[in-house]
């Protein structure tokens, strides 16, 4: 089937914003400039208003593409999500009904794929960054025969439960790749897909065997493209050259409030160009399918930038009222609205009601998909017979996500012999051991490798000369970083991904961090300078509420490990948690070696360090503290303990793990003999959340100071003898 292209008249662009001749509202033929008059704005400033449309009839060439099947194919993606936002009176239809042509030509003659298997590694990957148009995936899920999206969950979009939720969840709804929804989200993650795909080409192919050969494809749209994150990550994507991202840009110039140049005026194409990307212009994406067909066609051989294809489409197309306003951009159309669209767009089907002829074409995938896994399972059976080591190593990584060898052994080696020193030294070493022992590990940091000491020294920088590289340099990037690790992670290629930062700058991450724990993703988060002991930088660099932020966000695992033995063990968590992530807290400032430290007991999220009970179980006090703080309550216990008192010490590096030990595990840490009354918790951090442990903090409520990190500490009372003078009041 060929698709036809539409007459030339129909889309034209300029040399700024696009500028589109297309139907809006019922007017045709007219520029989107014309249709909008000047209005007098405050300071004498002026901007563009969008005109009422008027009721002409809407001209039947420009409902065409020029083949009648391919007419009603794209009209049932259109009325799917028409009906199902209709029947849930909530959701985005405008977005689908003008993204429905680009849709159905990706989906239909180029995304590789097989629906009885999402997971099938070689498959190419779909991200939808603008997860507010998620009718237009769940759409296209069902008709292409996947078994999570039946009609009677398009039916059921946005209920309680359902498999269909309002923006696409991974976790969810198998055959969605990333979660998405909050704008700009779903791009970053595609860039940490497509460096995934070329960092697992490179490992695993060869010049006879092409294992890994997948695109990566976005679509986003114009919120995308304003959101910061985004030129993070595809600033990055030009600069790695990373000729397997395909991005499609719904340029279709409305948003929330309206009218996109209310807020935006740039051009956006020679935007992504001064990036490093190519861009392909597409005046008209609302029925010109042979010109999209043509940009996807031309983007796939471009092998050495990635592509942004600019599509003008008009939002809410069809919609004789609403087509090009924000009304179809984020509420149902509305009963009237919805029969005159079915008016318009000539289709005389029921609400839900799918053509057989679609249907049936549509669901040709689930063979040719099949095949599509036969002939690629039949490729790696000789693969495994001419390279076994490289099959093995694949087999081990990317089919059962192993974490093969003795590295927690190592690991607890390394901790035994250390010496005290920062817990970002300790992860120094404890990297190296894993990035040895555990081929599929790769990460980097937001341009503080020298301070997170985060590089795997036995590794090159991946590049776009060197795929095979394992140190990712991310720039100054925080918040596309995390996300593009996200992608890592979820790109399905076994890879265990880890980012690094300073603690403080975990704010420009965690909208990122927060879709990775929602997405069930067990990313690894190194962050470091901790608190106020990284000293002279002063408050804008001392984290002060950032664990309570991270330990109210659930499925995050937050561990301030106190020395390198619970370091070691926070590794341990972390890469053992393939569905929850883990933030790892570690300091600039040195710590002491623990003589009580446990590494199983760490590994725990809590343990008792010291108690000179009489029957080791009935003391008088009970000190909790992690990281760094932790050698100050047992310099504070011996004090106390010269004063002829009795006290328990509590090493709690990890919450949410300790929370998920047995009751009876709970008690033996923390008695409910010791009332939370005579409990004393000890963290360089605001107090929040500590209640659930103890009456009584040596905390810190305000920002920090500037100056040597051991003079802050002690002016903020964490000293052995500040913290043993608290400690006495309470008994």
């Amino acid at each position: 089937m060929a698709f036809v292209a539409a007459p030339a008249s129909v889309g034209r662009v300029t040399g700024g914003r696009s500028e589109r001749t297309a139907w809006v509202g019922t007017r045709v033929g007219v520029p989107i400039a014309a249709r909008r008059r000047m209005v007098a704005a405050r300071r004498g400033a002026a901007r563009m208003e969008v005109a009422a449309p008027d009721s002409s009839a809407v001209p039947a060439e420009l409902m065409q593409t020029g083949e009648p099947f391919t007419d009603m194919a794209v009209n049932t993606i259109r009325f799917l999500a028409i009906d199902a936002v209709e029947k849930a009176q909530s959701g985005h239809p405008g977005m689908p009904m003008g993204m429905a042509p680009t849709a159905f030509a990706l989906w239909d003659r180029h995304l590789k794929f097989n629906p009885a298997n999402p997971s099938f590694v070689n498959r190419d990957r779909f991200v939808l960054s603008a997860g507010h148009g998620s009718m237009l995936l769940y759409a296209l899920l069902y008709l292409y025969g996947f078994d999570s999206v039946s009609l009677d969950d398009i039916q059921q979009f946005r209920q309680l439960n359902s498999a269909t939720p309002g923006h696409p969840e991974s976790n969810d709804t198998p055959g969605v790749e990333v979660t998405t929804g909050p704008l700009g989200q779903g791009i970053c993650n595609a860039v940490g897909m497509a460096i995934a795909e070329a960092h697992a080409a490179a490992t695993y192919n060869t010049e006879e065997f092409t294992i890994i050969d997948n695109f990566t494809y976005c679509i986003m749209g114009d919120g995308c493209v304003m959101e910061g994150m985004s030129a993070e990550a595809c600033s990055l994507a030009g600069h790695l050259k990373l000729g397997k991202l395909i991005a499609i840009y719904d340029d279709n110039s409305i948003s929330i409030d309206g009218s996109t140049d209310l807020a935006m005026s740039e051009n956006t194409s020679d935007r992504y160009r001064s990036y490093g990307w190519q861009v392909i212009d597409v005046p008209n994406g609302n029925s010109d399918l042979a010109s999209i067909e043509k940009a996807i066609e031309e983007a796939k051989a471009c092998t050495d930038k990635p592509s942004l294809i600019n599509i003008v489409t008009t939002i809410g197309f069809g919609s004789p009222n609403k087509a090009n306003t924000a009304a179809s951009h984020g509420s149902a159309l509305g009963e009237e609205e919805v029969a005159l669209t079915r008016e318009a767009l000539n289709w005389p089907f029921k609400a839900f009601e799918v053509p057989d002829e679609v249907l049936t074409h549509c669901r040709q995938k689930v063979e040719t998909g099949a095949a599509l896994q036969a002939d690629w399972e039949a490729q790696f059976a000789r693969y495994a017979e001419a390279e076994p080591e490289k099959a093995a190593a694949f087999e081990s990584a990317v089919v059962e996500g192993a974490l093969p060898g003795d590295w927690e052994a190592k690991m607890q080696a390394f901790a035994s012999d250390a010496d005290g020193m920062a817990t970002r030294k300790a992860s120094a070493g404890l990297l190296q051991i894993l990035a040895a022992a555990l081929p599929n590990l790769i990460g980097g940091s937001a341009d503080l490798a020298p301070s997170n000491l985060t590089l795997i020294e036995d590794s090159t920088d991946f590049s776009a000369t060197d795929r095979t590289g394992k140190n990712i340099r991310y720039g100054v990037r925080e918040h596309a970083m995390a996300a593009a690790t996200t992608g890592i992670m979820a790109a399905g290629y076994g890879l265990r991904p880890y980012c690094a930062t300073f603690t403080i700058f975990t704010d420009y991450a965690k909208a990122a961090m927060r879709l990775a724990a929602l997405s069930h993703l067990g990313v690894l988060y190194v962050t470091t300078h901790d608190s106020v002991g990284c000293g002279e930088d002063g408050p804008t660099h001392q984290s002060i509420e950032q664990l309570a932020t991270f330990r109210a966000m659930p499925n995050m695992q937050v561990f301030r490990p106190a020395d390198a033995t619970e370091t070691a063990a926070g590794y341990a968590v972390g890469l053992h948690a393939k569905t929850t992530p883990t933030l790892l807290v570690l300091t600039r400032q040195g710590t002491g070696k623990l003589a009580e430290g446990s590494y199983d007991g760490a590994k725990r999220g809590g343990y008792v360090l010291s108690d000179n009970s009489p029957d080791g179980e009935s003391p008088q006090l009970l000190l909790i503290a992690t990281g760094s703080e932790v050698d100050v309550i047992v310099g504070a216990a011996k004090r106390l303990r010269t004063d002829g008192l009795t006290v328990r010490t509590v090493s709690l590096p990890c919450w949410e793990v300790f929370e998920a030990q047995s009751d009876e595990y709970k008690e033996s840490v923390l008695p409910r003999a010791v009332g939370r009354e005579r409990r004393l918790s000890v963290e360089a951090a605001a107090s929040f959340g500590w209640s659930r442990y103890a009456d009584h903090f040596v905390s810190i409520e305000q920002f920090g100071r500037s100056g040597p990190g051991d003079e802050v500490l002690a002016y903020f009372g964490f000293t052995p003898e500040a913290v043993a003078e608290r400690a006495r009041a309470l008994v």
